[in-house]
């Protein structure tokens, strides 16, 4: 007996064991069945436990994709996959080959950030775990722009492997015993300086690499949108200049991380590696440095424990990782210029943080109100001092 699911207008079937001559017409008009009692707009053969397929089973395959243009299968294993693909199968309709299944259950973390938690396997592996089930168009969008950045000169970590991870996906990286320059700087911390001038090499070298129009989201329509949302939570004349001073700022060919934090690079020997390339996209400097304040000092403002949660350091550690960074990001700049600059990236970083929190039902909670008290507060008073964001 094949078991069926059908969920909005997706009916599933799942194959097991093998279809051969032996059994594939029962097979065919059960299918038949399954399909004449679940009204349906799409059918998948779910074939995570087939074992073997034979030419009458392909011939079932075949009647089925007549009846169902939409007709797709899942989870085929290799076996499987390659006798569609040595009979054109595998050409014809949309064929999901099977993802190898990993536990990371006793596996060190040694990240995490929005979207997931990346973990080390074993002396030469890490994965990124994603925290939601419905990942792989995120991780396939991650694996192509980490490509193109790679193309581009940008020493990143390509994933080799996408594989389960309980219901969710991961990402699989070699990377032979690496570290992240959150445990570097832990463990080394008179260092710092060291590790400093490396992060901001690797920084200006990705923010003086251009990229092909269209390879890469643009981060000021992003910022844009950020600035429209706050209308509503900020007074009239300060959510106009903010709308204004973003809307202004010169558009940008060269490429920004995103998300460009210590827990993101890794030194592989001598070797400084990216990972975490989900953010990847292009625009002003200034948006980089936003998120890089954001994350070194603004969400451990209210909550110092948050760094050490997410990076493994004391916040009074980020900040000065950050205070240094910038210093040397800006190191042809007086301490007046360097300042100046600062406050451009803290306003749009507690603009992002401000909306993040509205976002994310923080009016009704005490610790959200805090946030968004303390966001609105800096907002105001940084406002008054900036006319432009570049630099």
């Amino acid at each position: 007996m094949l078991k069926a699911s059908c969920e909005n207008g997706k009916l599933t079937v799942a194959l097991d064991g093998r279809v051969d001559s032996t059994n594939a017409p029962e097979i065919e008009q059960e299918i038949t069945q399954i399909r004449a009692e679940h009204p349906h707009d799409a059918l998948t053969l779910d074939m995570e436990q087939l074992a073997y397929i034979s030419s009458a089973g392909l011939r079932v395959i075949l009647h089925l994709r007549k009846a169902e243009p939409t007709l797709s299968l899942v989870n085929v294993s290799p076996e499987v996959y390659e006798i569609l693909d040595m009979t054109g199968f595998a050409e014809m309709l949309p064929v999901q080959k099977a993802y190898r299944r990993l536990s990371v259950e006793g596996c060190e973390v040694i990240g995490q950030g929005a979207n997931g938690k990346v973990y080390r396997l074993d002396r030469d592996t890490i994965i990124k775990v994603y925290y939601n089930p419905d990942s792989l168009p995120d991780i396939q969008r991650e694996r192509e722009l980490a490509r193109k950045a790679f193309v581009l000169g940008i020493p990143t970590a390509i994933p080799f492997d996408v594989v389960k991870v309980g219901d969710s996906y991961g990402s699989v990286f070699e990377l032979l015993n690496a570290k992240t320059f959150s445990q570097l700087i832990k463990e080394n911390p008179t260092q710092m300086d060291t590790y400093v001038q490396m992060y901001v090499d690797l920084l200006k070298q990705i923010h003086t690499t251009h990229v092909k129009p269209g390879d890469m989201p643009c981060m000021k329509d992003v910022v844009v949108g950020w600035a429209d949302f706050l209308k509503d939570y900020l007074p009239e004349e300060q959510a106009e200049k903010l709308c204004a001073l973003v809307q202004a700022v010169p558009e940008r060919d060269t490429m920004l991380h995103g998300d460009y934090h210590t827990n993101n690079l890794m030194m592989q020997g001598d070797e400084v590696l990216l990972i975490d390339m989900d953010t990847l996209c292009v625009g002003h400097p200034i948006f980089e440095l936003a998120s890089m304040y954001l994350g070194f000092v603004a969400f451990g403002e209210v909550d110092p424990g948050v760094t050490m949660k997410f990076m493994g350091l004391e916040h009074r550690v980020t900040m000065e990782f950050w205070r240094r960074s910038l210093r040397c990001y800006l190191q042809d700049r007086d301490e007046d210029a360097v300042h100046a600059v600062e406050q451009k990236a803290m306003l749009i970083g507690y603009a992002r943080l401000m909306r993040r929190t509205i976002r994310r039902n923080g009016l009704n909670t005490p610790d959200g109100q805090a946030v968004i008290a303390l966001c609105r507060s800096r907002i105001g008073e940084i406002l008054p001092q900036v006319d432009t964001l570049d630099f």
